[in-house]
């Protein structure tokens, strides 16, 4: 009878012990499914529709310049998805859209930019809309720039003001991880926004870089002494990622890029952007991977 008593007991505190790890492991694993706030994209992209896409103007015979922006905006797109497949379809809560500034005159880039603007949660994050996002941007923006290569009336692209009053309301999400990718040749020119303030400027083209001098080897000592510059446009933007892809310096100066990313770097540094990336137009293929390890990149 003992013995009985022994075995029962013996069996009660060994299923006692396993429901309590049971317990403990289902426990753990809701702690598991909690993602940080950065797991949260919000991916936004500024398209400069200047004259720089004209292919009249500045012909590309290895690929045209816009095609290249169709490029980039692809690897963009895939890391987005990529991204949303990553997670479990409760904890997708992430956004893509695509800017212009000025707004382009022509109302059916307008409609169309609209429909780039994606918002994707739990409530319609269906493996249909998932699969349609690459093709959809591909295909939206293909258009876009097909009406402003056709109506061949650039207005220009007002990159500074954007910075200044429209950065923070319209890419900037304090729930998640705020990613902008500015497609530009690097040169800031807008005839309604041209301020000057002593060496600072919300601008800056090949004629001014030639005007300060900043066309020779000693193009650094002069910038950083003269303190020549971007006039800062926003006093923190701490919580912004920024990716400048297309740069196209002028080939008749050598330190032309360089002088390109002094301003861009400084001008960054100074609104508290902590993460940023300044690359050239190459070719889509090569950078594919720069792109998506940016954007896909955890550990900012």
């Amino acid at each position: 009878m003992k013995t009985i008593l022994k075995i029962i007991l013996v069996s009660f505190c060994i299923f006692t012990v396993s429901s309590c790890k049971q317990d403990s492991e289902k426990k753990n694993d809701k702690t598991i499914v909690n993602h940080p706030i950065h797991d949260n994209y919000n991916i936004s992209i500024l398209l400069d529709l200047s004259d720089r896409i004209s292919i009249k103007k500045y012909p590309n015979a290895a690929m045209e310049y816009y095609q290249r922006d169709l490029g980039y905006i692809k690897s963009i797109s895939e890391a987005f998805t990529q991204h949303l497949r990553s997670k479990r379809i409760r904890q997708i809560d992430d956004k893509m859209q695509l800017f212009f500034n000025p707004e382009p005159l022509d109302p059916e880039i307008n409609s169309i930019s609209k429909k780039l603007r994606i918002a994707i949660d739990k409530n319609n994050a269906s493996k249909d809309y998932l699969n349609s996002i690459n093709s959809n941007y591909a295909s939206q923006t293909s258009k876009i720039y097909e009406f402003a290569i056709k109506d061949d009336n650039y207005i220009g692209s007002d990159i500074w003001s954007f910075f200044e009053s429209k950065v923070k309301d319209q890419c900037i999400d304090d729930k998640h991880r705020n990613i902008l990718v500015v497609l530009t040749d690097g040169y800031m020119f807008y005839e309604d926004t041209r301020i000057i303030e002593e060496n600072l400027t919300t601008y800056i083209t090949p004629e001014l870089i030639r005007k300060n001098g900043l066309n020779n080897k000693d193009w650094s000592e002069k910038f950083q002494n003269k303190n020549y510059g971007f006039i800062k446009a926003n006093d923190d933007l701490s919580n912004l990622e920024v990716l400048v892809l297309g740069i196209n310096p002028n080939k008749n100066n050598p330190y032309e890029e360089k002088v390109i990313r002094a301003y861009w770097s400084k001008w960054f540094a100074a609104m508290k952007i902590k993460h940023f990336e300044i690359k050239t137009a190459d070719l889509p293929s090569n950078m594919d991977t720069i792109i998506k390890d940016f954007i896909l990149d955890k550990n900012h």
